[in-house]
Formats: structure tokens, C-alpha cells, sequence
């Protein structure tokens, strides 16, 4: 088995970073709760997430692995109006902000909250409720209070070192992030978890040994973890029901309970750690045209819109985009999305069939049904009978998936897109069709996009280690 140690003493916080995290959180509490009361609002900062449950992974020199977001809230009594806890709120954060310093954006969660640069540490600065238990929730954001104290109270000192371990592999692997992009595990369900199983290891075991779609963890023994139909059903200790695991999906399920076979059959100390993909334009286009397959990207400019408003749009475009070309017969090897959510966005889609016959075969209805047999021999006298349905022969409207996806990206066609609204604005505008080997041709391709194929031809890379 490997040293953990060596992997922690890379992964956890030095004293004196702990040190500088800690002091800074306490600065910054102090300025929001000084400027409360100087300023007659009635609000205490408090520091929550992973900083106070002691489970973040350092800085480092690593930026790829680091897991730190300092979460400051500003906490308002219940009876506090919602137009008043955000109007304060972001007052607050922002008047602490401008005091040291610092640099801001605003962004939005159940409501708004500001991210801040302060002292080269991201800080979030997030209004919520002071509540004190679940049946008092007004806003999603307010449940951070009652996980944080969840935590600090049944996490044992010990498994701080557990929780870093096994978010640090679920990074690496690609698992690690409950935001829609990624679909994978929170930090919260991790230390959780830690809690259910014990360890890092145990947590492997446990997954590898009983994981299914479906496997329930219910911490508290609510017994309401019937009520959810998700991949992973892990019962949030703070309220019985909400399943903390709802966000994973059974993709990024399965491919953790793979990772973990991997590691537990080999283990690695390269599992701790980013793994350096290499490509070259050449070798991608040499591997996608021994796929014998037809890969077309569209690209598109994105709408100006949050990420995790941007993800689920894109993603719906795309398995829309396949449904709509296999119900025309046009077979989908594989798609994919990807977006650099500034500027731009792209689909791929990898075609076993590209071109087809100019004609199709056609079912009308049975020869019982007399009355409707009549109107469509009407309309195609060459129909023949097979088994007791009437058949017949017609032109396709699209003999290549080019064209058929030209034709619903009109204002006519794509009524028939499951498209967002945002996004199906700027695809009217604009959009390019570009053939993968094209694209890697060019040698000014983006780098981004390039390591985005590389990925889509190498699913697993992450997964296991050499």
C-alpha cells in the first residue's frame, strides 16, 4: 500500500497557511460585523464551508488540485424581508471588499452573493437566514449553516485527513464537483461519506463492494430514502428530505466505482495527482479518421448567461440535435459538448451514418382499417402490403445529416429543438458547421478544443494510472 502521508503533506494546509486562511477569515468578520453595527443592520458574518470544518486542500504550488473557497455568510434573522437581506447583504460584502482591497463579481445562487479576490484567495460573501434547523429554510443557500455544524460536530478530528484524501482522488479522477458541468460529488457528500464508512480506503471498499444505481445511505435512519429515484441516494443528516446526491449523475457514479476498482486492484500514488495528457493535432486527426466515422462540430457564441444556466442549456441542444437525426435514420456514434463560458461553444457529433438513400420506406395503416386504407392508397397508389399494413416508398426530405441539421436551425425548423431559450437566440444569429478533420488541420487550432477531442477519444484516461 502507498504512504498516505507523503500524498497529505502535499494536499493539507501548512501551519502557516492555515494560519494566513485563518486570519484573513477573521479580518474579514470583523469588517462586515463592525460595519453592521456602525451601520445599524442587523447581521453577523460567520465563517462556514470547508475552511471551518478543516477539510479544505492547500494552495499549494498546484492550482489543478487546490479546493479552497473561503465561504463567508452573513446571516439575517428570520424576519428579515428577502429584499433587505440581499440589498444589506451585498452592501455589507461589498463595503468589506472595498476596505481591503480587494476585487469582486457578483453572481447568483437561490440569490445574489459577490465572489471576491482578496489577499490571492477566492472569498465568497453569501446573505442567508440564521436558522436552526430545516424546517425554518427560506433559501437554498441558508442549509450551508446547519452542514457546517453537522460536520464540525461528527467528523472526528482524524478523518479531516480522510475527507482531503478522498477529495483530492476524486478530483484527479474527474468525479469531483456537483455543479452541472462536471455532475459528480459535492465536498460536502464526501465528508459524509468519511462519516458513513470511516476512511478513504473504506470509502473504496464500501463503493466497490455495494454500490448499485439505487444504493441508499440514510445517516439519521429518516427511513425516507425510498422517496428518491436518483443513481446515489445519500439522505442530507440536516433534513430527511432532501438527498444530498441528487446532483450526481449515474455517469460520473460508475466511473468513480471504476476508479476506485482500479486503485484498490493497483494502487498509485498518481492517482493523487493531475495526470499529463499529451496530443497533437496530427495524432487526433490520424485517430478519428481510423474511427471510420464522420465527426462534425457545430459551434456556436454562447449567451450571456451564468455557467450553471449556460451547462444544462448546451447539453439539452445537443441530445436534442441526436434525437432528432437518429428519428431520421441518420445513427449517432457519440456527441459531446464543450464551452469555454466566456465567448464560445461547440457540439460534437460522431456519425456511423452520414449520407443516406433517397428513399424510405414508409408504414401506413392496417388493411382492416378501411377508411384510412383508402387515403393513403389515394395518396400513394404504389403502396404494397407486408404482414397486414399497408406499406409504401418515399423521398427524403435530408439525404445527409449536413442538411438536416442546416434545416433546423432555422426559425421554421427549430421548433422542433429542444433548445433554451438563450441559446437558441444566438444559434439563429449565428452558427458554423466544421468537419473534425478540417478542424485539425489548422494549425492555429485552439488548444482548448483540442484537448476537449482528445478527451472525447479517451474517456477513461483519468480513471486509472500507470
Amino acid at each position: 500500500m502507498i504512504d498516505f502521508r507523503r500524498i497529505l503533506d502535499d494536499i493539507e494546509p501548512s501551519k502557516d497557511e492555515e494560519l494566513r486562511v485563518r486570519n484573513l477569515s477573521l479580518k474579514l468578520m470583523e469588517i462586515i460585523n463592525r460595519t453592521a453595527h456602525d451601520t445599524g443592520v442587523n447581521a453577523e458574518a460567520v465563517l462556514l464551508g470547508s475552511v471551518a470544518k478543516n477539510t479544505w486542500i492547500s494552495n499549494g504550488d498546484n492550482e489543478d488540485g487546490k479546493d479552497l473557497d473561503i465561504d463567508i455568510f452573513i446571516k439575517f434573522p428570520l424576519t428579515t424581508s428577502l429584499d433587505d437581506l440581499k440589498v444589506q447583504g451585498l452592501e455589507l460584502a461589498e463595503k468589506c471588499i472595498t476596505e481591503i482591497d480587494g476585487t469582486y463579481e457578483e453572481r447568483y445562487a437561490s440569490h445574489p452573493y459577490l465572489t471576491g479576490t482578496i489577499e490571492g484567495y477566492m472569498v465568497d460573501f453569501v446573505p442567508c437566514y440564521n436558522i436552526k434547523d430545516s424546517s425554518e429554510l427560506k433559501s437554498a443557500v441558508d442549509r450551508t449553516l446547519l452542514h457546517t455544524e453537522y460536520i464540525t460536530a461528527n467528523l472526528r478530528p482524524d478523518q479531516t485527513k480522510e475527507v482531503r484524501l478522498l477529495k483530492r482522488f476524486m478530483k484527479m479522477v474527474g468525479t469531483y464537483g456537483s455543479e452541472f458541468k462536471v455532475g459528480g460529488f459535492s465536498g460536502y457528500l464526501c465528508e459524509l461519506l468519511v462519516i458513513h464508512y470511516g476512511s478513504f480506503l473504506d470509502v473504496l471498499k464500501g463503493v466497490f463492494d455495494q454500490w448499485k444505481p439505487g444504493f441508499q445511505i440514510d445517516l439519521m435512519n429518516y427511513g425516507t430514502a425510498k422517496l428518491f429515484k436518483d443513481p446515489l441516494v445519500v439522505v442530507d443528516p440536516t433534513d430527511g428530505n432532501r438527498n444530498v446526491s441528487a446532483a450526481l449523475t449515474l455517469q460520473k457514479m460508475a466511473e468513480f466505482r471504476v476508479a476506485a476498482d482500479n486503485f484498490l486492484e493497483n494502487p498509485k500514488k498518481s492517482y493523487f495527482y493531475p495526470k499529463t495528457i499529451t496530443y497533437h493535432r496530427e495524432t487526433l486527426r490520424d485517430e478519428f479518421k481510423n474511427r471510420q466515422t464522420h465527426s462534425i462540430i457545430l459551434a456556436f457564441p454562447t449567451p450571456d448567461i451564468p455557467a450553471d444556466a449556460l451547462h444544462p442549456q448546451i447539453q439539452k441542444t445537443e441530445k436534442s440535435l441526436v434525437k432528432i437525426l437518429e428519428t431520421d435514420d441518420f445513427k449517432v456514434m457519440g456527441s459531446d459538448y464543450w464551452t469555454d463560458e466566456n465567448k464560445t461553444g461547440i457540439i460534437l457529433l460522431e456519425m456511423n451514418t452520414w449520407h443516406l438513400t433517397p428513399f424510405q420506406k414508409y408504414s401506413g395503416p392496417q388493411v382492416w382499417d378501411q377508411g384510412n386504407s383508402w387515403k393513403f392508397l389515394e395518396k400513394h397508389p404504389e403502396s404494397w402490403v407486408e404482414g397486414d399494413r399497408w406499406v409504401t416508398r418515399t423521398k427524403r426530405q435530408y439525404q445527409d445529416a449536413e442538411s438536416l441539421i442546416q434545416g433546423t436551425l432555422t426559425s421554421r425548423g427549430i421548433k422542433n429543438l429542444r433548445v433554451g431559450k438563450h441559446l437558441k437566440k444566438k444559434l439563429l444569429e449565428k452558427y458554423n458547421l466544421v468537419d473534425v478533420l478540417d478542424l485539425l488541420i489548422a494549425e492555429d487550432a485552439d488548444e482548448d478544443i483540442l484537448k476537449f477531442l482528445h478527451c472525447y477519444l479517451h474517456k477513461n484516461e483519468l480513471l486509472i494510472r500507470d
